[in-house]
């Protein structure tokens, strides 16, 4: 999960916990913080419950997972403000030599992550563009004016962004060329 369970304080944040923790995974359930935890100032109390649900949330953590012989070191970070330099410190995370993933809730870090190792980057924050509308051959949404990363895959030399439009919406709650989206990315292990 790549943030923004709620979009305020006043949303039923519990119960959005208690939908996520039906997830299922061999490795565990784990995600990101977005902006919206840390405007209504719960990202304790979301990683704090979520954990009792086993859910992790990694907030400038990292941690290795192992898929047989292969190998993936998972790394969060809560959103990233444009207000200071993206992904500080992160390079102390990044494990030499293993398939480093990135959860950031901001896609904009996504030429950051490139430099800084990460083969993957999972990222939400646009709601796809919520509401997209083809004028002239082209399409035009709001999010297209905050950054270049607004839905689905991009690639930067050896790395790649996936930007996942996720469920909900903000402000107008209208989406249009944008529909609800829960991914499914599967990583293979080309190496044998």
């Amino acid at each position: 999960m790549t943030g923004d369970l709620i979009t305020t304080k006043w949303d039923p944040l519990d119960a959005c916990l208690r939908e996520v923790a039906k997830l299922r995974a061999s490795s565990g359930v784990w995600g990101c913080l977005g902006n919206h935890e840390m405007h209504a100032r719960v990202e304790n109390y979301t990683t704090a419950k979520a954990l009792e649900l086993d859910i992790r949330f990694l907030r400038h953590r990292a941690v290795p997972l192992t898929f047989g012989q292969s190998r993936i070191n998972l790394v969060g970070v809560d959103h990233q403000r444009r207000m200071r330099p993206y992904l500080e410190r992160v390079e102390e995370l990044v494990t030499p030599d293993v398939f480093n993933l990135l959860l950031s809730h901001n896609p904009d870090v996504f030429p950051v992550a490139a430099r800084k190792g990460f083969a993957l980057t999972l990222a939400g924050h646009t709601h796809g563009g919520q509401i997209n509308l083809p004028v002239a051959g082209a399409n035009l949404n709001v999010a297209d004016l905050a950054t270049p990363y607004t839905k689905g895959s991009y690639a930067l030399a050896a790395s790649s962004l996936y930007v996942n439009s996720g469920l909900g919406t903000i402000g107008v709650p209208v989406r249009i060329g944008a529909p609800p989206e829960i991914t499914l990315i599967r990583l293979c292990d080309t190496s044998s």
